[in-house]
């Protein structure tokens, strides 16, 4: 595998070709892809619902949903099933497992709907399909409101919807705030009956006139010929003039008996924007195409459309835009930017002071290499940029460099011993090849199992585990491939600017020099200038000619002082002191680890006892927001518009409120509330809009130091703009408000979610009750809402059957007889030009006759004559029972509650949702007594939060595994990939450190990302360690390997720490800098959202390296006085039970050699002598001797015969002690050399 680096530095020309392409292919990926704000999301659900006119909640459940359910409950894949029935409607939201395939079941849920439709009563309307896509929610709202009748503003929006809608990335271009075309039938009673028409008479007249009647070819010799008898209306006089009856000559019309006019339906709500009335589009774009171009796009057509129109109509309506999501997206995009290049500005000044500039240079080349590259595989699978993979880039930033910084470190250690440029790094590539590689590799085994992260939060999240995959991978070609060649090239172009400053530096004077490097560094600042101002070709042109030009300069003024001194030899630094220290004796490993362990453990311990609690998802400053009116009662249309009224002014009074949507009684705009609705009695809603976080007022003080704090004033911070809205919107008497906060992010807006379950109302009822009462009592619950029937008065009409039966009548007579009287009776549609769509045609009774005492007076014409309906209905009011609603095919209702935020308990724990939730459940399982029958689950974010620390959990045992394996692969050691991965526990304890440094939550998503995340990354550091102290013990002893390891690599080890942990500081203090405009943000709603992981990568990154630093040392150290105390255990027990072993003699030997005091060996000579020179006579010569010049001297003996094969067994008696000839004692002191007297013939001797 190797040889791909030497096949890269054989062809480098080909390579920079290839980084060249991949240069611009990149940016052009960049600027092409789609930019988003949050991912696509495609819910893998489907809702079927049925409108059935008329019917009731409890029909509806019998007649709709029961025969539905049991036909789609045995789907492939489906997850669960719930369902709604209500008066006039029936729906079943499917939800299936991610992963689906939505054409294949599409296909089936219509197969089945088509069968069980078949069954549907008579009345019923054709049931539709929907889909649920998170990116299908309004991207621009473009409202119109003027003092001008309603017919006309509807008429202009619809024609700025057909011309919105005929834009390519518009999907849809949806009118709210309208209300539908009718025609109207109204009739006079006394006219029908002096007419002595019925009200059947006039719904036959309507149908069989209003046809399309297509009757057949005619076929003769001239040609064949289509005959048809078109007679559908086209306008409102072919009604009027349809005749009903023959009074003898006279034609009696349908003119004749009713007024008849185009209208609109009857309001069942108000719409205003800013306190006008409006009609507003809301603009949906198809997936795929840029959101910031779309709106701009939308915008461009609507001042067009607007300009077209007559100068009256421009000056009486006024056509705005709010909602704009392309500005929060770009707002995102330009602040994650920021902190991309924050990240790669601070990664630049650690690798700059510590490898030098050219060092610098070409790990920096690394890291937008590698992001283009990313970009190029992004295109390549679809996938548009949004902030999740944005921020992916920054966690990335510090990783990805890792490889680049060991290459180019060990390549300057081979320049530094002579070798070129090239050679070097080629070298150095091949020789951290398989480091690179698995360090890299295990990093992405981390990331590997988040890819198959279910839910809502996987969806979410799923693009950070891609984006990082992405980048390391390309960064992993870039360190191994691209950075030799570019190392090598940039070596030699290197000398020949060593060259040119060594010129200039002889033939120029120095003043001549200064001028140049001036010059030189003027042309780099007009770059920079060119570059910032988008002259992208002149400004790359002259920031190669600029830093070219500065470098020689500068190093032709670079003059080196002169050594005063020669440093020679290995001299052990401090950090190689300290590990020698930990591990150059038995005792210290022991102390090490285990004050490793307890600080560890005491960690955990006290954050067990001293931790915020954990949260599924964290809210960041809301720049929009919902607000529901709530009331209960039969309130008209008229009586909620007052209410909402009320709010609405509190809302435009309020400082840092931009604008607002106000909807009474139904409708609203269609906004991504992360599938929370609003509650059961609300009103109306208010749709806010917060001033846009950038454009807030803010205000200067003094800093630290000489810096300047310049933040956004408190009374424009959108936490409390929102705070002080709910304060003053309780003060108004007779409603509720409920604030939903659109943050970002899949939590919902009441984590606190039970559902309680049963077929018995009565006991369902009484659970709720008593569930509900307990929540109210539960402190720190706030919004507390369940979905039982509200609080009403409905009518029912009884009929007599059998009185109604003598006088001739039946039910459906007099239901038709009690519509004149509500909506009316629907005779038929028609097309109309002002409406793209079939309109109704519906005949009522006058308004001032539709009101229930008109039941009283009401004649029904019989064969009889015409008889009152008070003779056989009675009418009787009941409790209101507006919806059932049911899930996996049983009736249920929840209770939900919000948290408030920043409350502890008595005993000190914080308050999150997931405490009230456990504290619930020890109620509901201990002291609750619910009604027989009734089941209750935790449902809502409870139930994704356990599903994703479930996941979370599995993905972190599968990623240490696979990284075991690979280890395994590396090391061939159980010992050595074990203790790579204690790494991980220790960043771990780094985590809740952090959590409780910064003051944070634990967040189920982000932190628990963060801990996986952390996984692959802190591995890494010991990987390094262990390969560079295997490949040293090799060739010095153990310890000797361990001490030189630790020096060696420490420089490496700190710099990727040190990198990684720099590109994600800014995050964790939710800084970015303005590289294009100059200034800086603090605390932006887009830094908010990645504090968590950001804070969990850094202080876990951080804490386990230090801990890395003195915990595997010791480790290995332990390993081998391990080994070390086992040999001597065991030469000892040779020793005792009197082994003959070559081992424990030696053993022995020693043992003896250490007892005595100034030992001299005596070895015999002669026949029986073993191991000494033949013909040397062994004596004691003394130290005086030797010192005057006495040698030993040459024996004259015979020749020894064969020495014996085997060293003959030690003796104590082979061993003798001897007085010490010479004592010293004394300091040793250093000494002057002096040259020794006599000359160099004393120096030789």
């Amino acid at each position: 595998m190797t040889g791909i680096v030497d096949w890269a530095g054989q062809r480098a020309r080909m390579i920079l070709a290839f980084i060249a392409l991949t240069l611009i292919a990149g940016s052009y990926a960049y600027v092409s892809l789609p930019k988003e704000g949050e991912p696509d999301i495609e819910i893998p659900g489907l809702y079927v619902s049925v409108q059935f006119p008329g019917i009731s909640a409890e029909d509806s459940e019998k007649l709709l949903i029961k025969p539905m359910e049991t036909e789609l409950s045995d789907l492939d894949g489906l997850d669960s099933m719930s369902a709604t029935a209500s008066e006039n409607y029936g729906g079943i939201w499917l939800q299936f497992e991610f992963g689906w395939d939505k054409t294949k079941t599409i296909a089936d849920v219509r197969d089945r709907m088509g069968r069980v439709e078949a069954d549907f009563p008579t009345g019923a309307d054709g049931y539709t399909i929907d889909e649920v896509n998170f990116s299908e929610f309004p991207i621009l709202i473009v409202n119109l409101t003027g003092p001008v009748p309603e017919r006309t503003l509807v008429q202009y929006a619809k024609q700025m919807q057909d011309r919105i809608e005929g834009l390519e990335p518009v999907l849809d271009a949806q009118l709210a705030g309208q209300r539908d075309e009718m025609l109207e039938v109204e009739i006079d009673p006394l006219r029908l009956e002096s007419y002595n028409v019925t009200a059947g008479e006039l719904i036959n007249v309507v149908t069989m006139n209003n046809q399309l009647v297509a009757a057949g070819e005619i076929q003769t010799d001239q040609g064949t010929f289509s005959v048809k008898i078109p007679a559908s209306f086209s306008d409102q006089r072919d009604v009027m003039a349809l005749p009903v009856k023959v009074n003898g000559d006279r034609v009696v019309t349908l003119g004749d008996l009713a007024d008849i006019r185009l209208t609109f339906e009857d309001r069942a709500g108000t719409a205003r924007f800013n306190g006008t009335s409006t009609v507003a589009l809301q603009v949906v774009k198809r997936k795929g195409y840029p959101i910031i171009d779309t709106v701009e796009l939308v915008k461009q057509e609507v001042q067009a459309e607007y300009e077209s129109w007559p100068q009256p109509l421009q000056d009486a309506i006024t056509v705005g835009t709010s909602n704009d999501q392309s500005r929060q997206v770009s707002s995102m995009v330009n602040q994650l930017e920021n902190s991309v290049l924050t990240a790669i500005a601070l990664v630049m000044i650690v690798v700059l002071a510590a490898l030098g500039i050219r060092s610098s240079l070409l790990v920096g080349f690394a890291i937008p290499t590698s992001f283009l590259l990313c970009f190029i595989l992004l295109g390549l699978m679809d996938i548009t940029i949004s902030n999740i993979v944005m921020f992916g880039l920054i966690l990335a930033v510090g990783m990805l460099v890792d490889g680049a910084i060991v290459v180019v470190e060990y390549a300057d250690r081979k320049m530094d011993e002579g070798e070129g440029p090239m050679a070097s790094f080629v070298e150095a590539a091949k020789r951290m090849f398989w480091p690179i590689v698995s360090s890299t590799a295990t990093t992405l085994c981390a990331f590997l199992p988040m890819l198959f992260w279910p839910g809502v939060a996987g969806q979410f999240m799923g693009m950070l585990p891609v984006t990082i995959i992405f980048v390391l991978s390309a960064s992993l070609i870039v360190a191994l491939v691209y950075l030799p060649v570019m190392g090598g090239v940039t070596g030699r172009i290197a000398r020949a600017y060593d060259h040119a400053s060594a010129w200039l530096k002889a033939h120029t004077p120095v003043a001549l020099r200064l001028a140049l490097a001036a010059v030189s560094l003027a042309i780099l600042g007009a770059a920079l200038m060119s570059i910032l101002q988008n002259k992208l070709l002149p400004g790359m042109a002259l920031l190669f000619l600029g830093g070219s030009a500065t470098s020689i300069a500068m190093n032709a003024l670079h003059t080196p002082r002169p050594r005063k001194k020669v440093d020679a030899g290995y001299k052990r630094s401090p950090f190689g002191h300290f590990t020698h220290f930990i591990a150059g004796n038995p005792v210290m490993p022991f102390v090490a680890i285990l004050t490793v362990i307890g600080a560890v453990g005491g960690v955990f311990v006290y954050y067990g006892g001293h931790n915020k609690g954990m949260e599924f998802f964290a809210a960041t400053e809301p720049e929009q927001a919902i607000i529901y009116v709530r009331a209960r009662g039969n309130l008209s249309v008229a009586e909620k518009d007052a209410l909402v009224a009320q709010a609405e002014d509190v809302i435009l009074n309020q400082p840092g409120v931009d604008n607002a949507f106000v909807f009474a009684g139904a409708g609203g705009l269609n906004a991504n509330t992360g599938g929370s609705s609003g509650p059961r009695d609300t009103i109306g809603q208010i749709q806010v809009e917060l001033i846009p976080w950038e454009d807030r007022p803010t205000e200067t003080e003094d800093g630290f130091l000489f810096f300047e704090n310049t933040h956004v004033r408190p009374e424009y911070d959108g936490d409390y703009v929102l705070a002080q809205i709910e304060e003053k919107l309780a003060k108004i008497p007779g409603i509720y408000t409920e604030t939903l906060n659109l943050s970002m992010g899949p939590a919902s807006a009441k984590p606190v979610h039970l559902r309680l379950k049963g077929d018995d109302w009565t006991a369902l009822d009484q659970a709720t009750d008593m569930v509900r009462a307990k929540f109210d009592e539960t402190a720190a619950l706030a919004d507390i809402e369940d979905t039982r029937p509200l609080p009403g008065i409905d009518w029912q009409i009884d009929v007599d059957v059998e009185k109604a039966g003598r006088f001739g009548a039946d039910v459906a007579t007099v239901g038709g007889m009690i519509q004149l009287v509500t909506r009316g009776i629907l005779l038929d549609t028609m097309r109309v030009p002002s409406s793209d769509e079939e309109i109704e045609i519906r005949v009522r009774l006058p308004e001032q006759d539709r009101v229930l005492s008109t039941l009283d007076t009401l004649k029904v014409r019989t064969n009889d004559g015409l008889v009152p309906l008070s003779n056989f209905i009675t009418r009787k009011p009941v409790e209101k029972l507006a919806s059932i609603s049911r899930y996996d095919q049983q009736r249920y209702y929840d209770v939900k509650a919000a948290v408030d935020s920043g409350l502890t308990r008595e005993d000190g724990v914080t308050i999150t949702p997931t405490e009230r939730i456990e504290t619930l459940t020890t109620w509901l399982e201990e002291d609750a007594t619910l009604p027989q029958g009734v089941s209750w689950e935790w449902t809502g974010d409870d139930e994704e939060q356990k599903e994703t620390g479930a996941f979370l959990g599995k993905a972190f045992g599968a990623a240490l595994a696979l990284m075991f394996i690979i280890l395994l692969a590396q090391f061939n050691s159980f010992y050595n990939s074990v203790l790579v991965l204690l790494a991980v526990v220790m960043s771990t304890a780094g985590v809740l450190i952090g959590l409780m440094v910064m003051d944070m939550t634990f967040g189920m998503i982000m932190t628990g990302t963060g801990v996986v995340a952390l996984a692959g990354i802190v591995v890494n550091n010991n990987i390094v360690l262990i390969d560079t102290y295997q490949e040293y013990a090799r060739f010095m002893p153990r310890i000797e390997a361990i001490v030189r390891t630790a020096e060696d690599r420490i420089r490496p080890v700190l710099l990727t720490t040190i990198t990684t942990m720099a590109g994600l500081t800014p995050m964790m203090f939710a800084v970015s800098l303005d590289f294009i405009d100059g200034g800086y943000t603090i605390n932006a709603p887009t830094a908010q959202f990645w504090t968590n992981l950001a804070t969990a990568v850094v202080f876990g990154l951080g804490i386990a390296t230090f801990l890395t630093l003195i915990f595997t040392p010791a480790m290995l150290a332990l390993r081998v006085w391990f080994w070390v105390g086992v040999h001597h255990l065991s030469m000892r027990l040779a020793t005792l039970f009197g082994s003959q072993s070559r081992a424990a003699e030696d053993y022995r030997m020693m043992r003896e050699a250490k007892r005595a005091r100034n030992p001299e060996f005596v070895w015999p000579v002669g026949e029986a002598a073993w191991g000494g020179p033949e013909g040397f006579d062994a004596h004691r010569v003394s130290s005086r001797a030797l010192a005057a010049g006495a040698a030993p001297r040459q024996a004259e003996v015979p020749k020894a015969p064969e020495r014996p094969a085997e060293q003959p067994p030690a003796t104590p008696e082979s061993m003798v002690e001897v007085e010490a000839e010479q004592t010293e004692t004394g300091k040793i002191k250093k000494l002057k050399r002096r040259p020794p007297k006599g000359g160099g013939k004393e120096a030789a001797e």
